[in-house]
């Protein structure tokens, strides 16, 4: 969490970077050609608007940077859903707004040389040449959604930003005697003897009367009592119900294809390893020992290696160079070339990606169902204007649905989950979005339309509550004896536990506790505060590191349900660096970390100062269009 805010309070520009060495081309959503004319932003901060086309540039170009860190060629919605990647661009660009907002008001501002410095030294927009070119800038900025100005203002912005994080920060520094006691708690190290106490060691546990089952069973109602059921009457309509009355030109589709041809047209790219020489004769004799088979092991005059040239496509070589790396095979090797620069260099042709070009005709009806799909969309949001006019000008539920064109009906009783009394699917929308506003709405009281995540425009109104009702003890009898018996068994247990752990302290030796549950005396390895696997819980772990030497602690073995008793036989406190660059190397990583959660207190009060506002459904209409 720490790391996470402290690169995105720093550096929005530096997230958004990450995504340059992604695969060129993702799905996209017909959501750029279709507004619609109500609000469009996706949270403000202070007031002040984070707008979705914005949030929509940010989200694809995480989307596209988790998916060539997996090595796959983009992310479903459904992967990008699970990772939450939506969410998490949201919060970062409300941490970033939140202190640009700091910034704006302070006066704080980068000059002109000082973004143009920046960006020139930035590795990606190198050249041949190793310096700042044009045309790679240009190139780059467009892979990621960016106009040359828009490019200049993120760093402007990201710059400004920096300067507030220092000043927060202050050039943060541990005392040395602060910095040595932190050293020694993250770095230190213990061993144990243990043995493990488990449901073996208790043997049966009596099984309980009808009287103490009736008292389990009343005091944990949740487990054993009916749902909550509720009677709504709600309006609703989806995409789906509008797109057969929708047409779509040929010209938008057109359109379409024309603004995504990158996607649809693809060059064939290729993986490059290239090496500069000064001069043309020194380049030939490298070209002839690689052509033996020594490429790897090749060094120019400044004894530099190849270096990787990724995704190279011919548009980015000049038509010379172009010509004869394009027509090598894979794991081919060029002949010297002459560089703009002047310089020669020669190349191997690491991987081929071929190009693909789909016609429109091939993606003609895609199309059509993605801009028909956007428009019926659209349509919605008038829809539910419309809605919450005619609600407004005193139309009841039915009569306002019927008069924008919704479906309405009624469901005697739904649960959270969409079942009715009798266990069956319950009549009605099965969508769990649809439930959770009918559950968050209050009886008597007529919700606002509410735009789904599947699309769908809700409208919910309440009839009646049905308050959940304790099961009698014959209907619940063998999940409450199980969970009976699992409370016996996990007191039982811990009792055991905590009585031979007092008698291990007491004998200074885990031996007769071992002896007492037929377990063996085991030897731990190495522990330091951040083991956790099966058997060394963070529970037991945080027990071990705060008992004396030779005191006998306990804690729950993993995740099984059983304990451990650990007695510690030894600690250890590698030595701290006392002079050096070591040392100051210490004290820095110290510092930066301590820096940085007085970066995030500051975001997080300013949060709270500022006031946020979501705009759910424009959120997630951006990330559906993933």
């Amino acid at each position: 969490m720490l790391q996470e805010m402290r690169k995105y309070a720093k550096s929005k520009l530096a997230n958004v970077l990450l995504g340059l060495l992604a695969v060129s081309f993702v799905s996209w959503g017909v959501g750029d050609f279709v507004r619609a004319s109500n609000d469009t932003s996706v949270a403000k901060v202070g007031g002040v608007a984070i707008d979705q086309q914005d949030f929509r540039r940010d989200y694809t170009n995480a989307v596209r940077t988790e998916a060539n860190r997996r090595g796959e060629a983009t992310l479903t919605p459904e992967q990008a859903r699970q990772l939450k990647i939506a969410d998490t661009v949201l919060e970062q660009k409300i941490a970033s707004q939140t202190l640009d907002n700091v910034v704006n008001k302070l006066g704080l501002t980068a000059s002109d040389a000082m973004v143009t410095n920046i960006i020139h030294r930035y590795s990606a927009f190198s050249g041949v040449t190793g310096q700042f070119d044009r045309a790679t800038f240009q190139r780059t900025i467009d892979r990621i959604g960016y106009s040359e100005q828009g490019f200049i203002e993120l760093v402007r912005a990201d710059t400004a930003r920096m300067q507030l994080v220092q000043a927060v920060e202050g050039g943060f520094k541990v005392p040395p005697g602060y910095a040595k006691l932190l050293f020694n708690y993250f770095t230190e190290m213990r061993a144990a003897d243990y043995i493990v106490v488990d449901s073996k060691s208790l043997g049966a546990i009596p099984a309980p009367s009808d009287a103490e089952l009736t008292a389990f069973i009343k005091a944990h109602p949740g487990q054993f009592s009916t749902p909550e059921y509720r009677d709504v009457t709600y309006a609703a309509i989806t995409p789906d119900d509008l797109i057969p009355s929708i047409k779509v030109t040929d010209e938008q589709i057109q359109q379409a294809y024309d603004d995504h041809k990158d996607e649809f047209v693809v060059p064939e790219k290729r993986d490059l390893d290239q090496l500069s020489f000064q001069n043309e004769a020194a380049a030939k004799a490298a070209y002839d020992k690689a052509q033996k088979g020594g490429f790897d092991q090749i060094t120019n005059e400044k004894g530099e290696k190849p270096t990787p040239q990724l995704a190279i496509t011919a548009a980015d070589l000049d038509p010379v160079r172009a010509k004869i790396v394009f027509a090598l095979p894979k794991d081919g090797i060029s002949p010297p070339m002459k560089t703009p620069a002047g310089s020669f260099a020669i190349v191997r042709v690491k991987t081929i990606t071929p190009g693909v070009t789909r016609t429109l005709d091939t993606v003609k009806e895609d199309l059509r169902g993605r801009i028909a799909r956007d428009l019926a969309t659209s349509k919605l949001s008038d829809m539910s204007n419309a809605y919450t006019d005619a609600s407004s000008g005193g139309l009841a539920l039915a009569d306002a649905a019927k008069k924008v064109g919704m479906k309405t009906g009624r469901i005697a009783a739904i649960d959270l989950n969409g079942l009715g009394p009798d266990g069956q699917k319950a009549a009605g929308p099965d969508d769990q979005e649809f439930r959770n506003i009918a559950f968050h709405t209050e009886p008597g009281d007529e919700g606002d339309p509410q735009l789904a995540k599947s699309g769908a425009l809700y409208v919910v109104s309440v009839n009646s509550i049905a308050a959940p009702k304790l099961k009698p003890l014959e209907q619940v009898r063998p999940q409450a004896l199980a969970a009976w018996t699992e409370q016996q068994r996990i007191a039982l247990l811990r009792k055991k536990a905590q009585d031979l752990a007092a008698a291990a302290n007491r004998e200074g030796s885990l031996d007769g506790a071992a002896k007492a549950v037929g377990a063996a005396v085991q030897k731990s390895p190495a522990l330091d505060h951040r083991t956790s696997d099966d058997t060394f819980s963070p529970a037991l772990i945080s027990q071990i590191f705060t008992a004396k030497p030779g005191q006998t602690v306990l804690g729950p073995k993993g995740t099984s349900g059983d304990y451990i008793l650990a007695r510690v036989t030894g600690i250890a406190h590698p030595p701290m660096p006392e002079k050096g660059p070591s040392n100051v190397a210490v004290i820095r990583e110290l510092s930066s970390g301590i820096g940085a959660t007085v970066t995030e207190s500051y975001v997080a009060q300013q949060k709270a100062e500022q006031v946020v506002t979501y705009n759910r459904p424009n959120v997630d209409k951006a990330a559906g269009s993933e």
